[in-house]
């Protein structure tokens, strides 16, 4: 009983492959670079002053994803920062800025 089910999922399962069409070739699979990768790209080649690159990086995803990505590169980026310098990270992005590190600048709050 069982090499007969054995027997009629190999043919079942042979039918069913020959009927599927061809996987695309390697070049048409190329994965499609998400937001992250593409605002570091954009983010590296724009450093480098790199246009074509950054061009070419900026096509990769919308105008929105790629503003988003950029921004939470430049967060990530200043945390960083700010835990290898001890610093904040408010004085940190300012430094990078090139902006006075004034303490005496106030944290505005958000009220809900």
């Amino acid at each position: 009983m069982i090499d007969i089910i054995g027997g009629l999922r190999r043919a079942v399962t042979f039918e069913r492959k020959e009927d599927r069409p061809a996987p695309p070739a390697k070049e048409a699979r190329r994965r499609q670079p998400n937001l992250f990768e593409a605002a570091a790209v954009f983010v590296a080649a724009s450093a480098t002053e790199d246009q074509a690159r950054a061009e070419e990086a900026s096509g990769w995803v919308s105008p929105e994803a790629l503003s988003f990505g950029v921004s939470e590169l430049a967060c990530r980026a200043v945390v960083a920062l700010a835990r290898e310098r001890g610093e904040s990270p408010q004085d940190v992005a300012r430094a990078l800025l090139g902006l006075p590190v004034d303490r005496a600048v106030p944290v505005v709050e958000h009220r809900s």
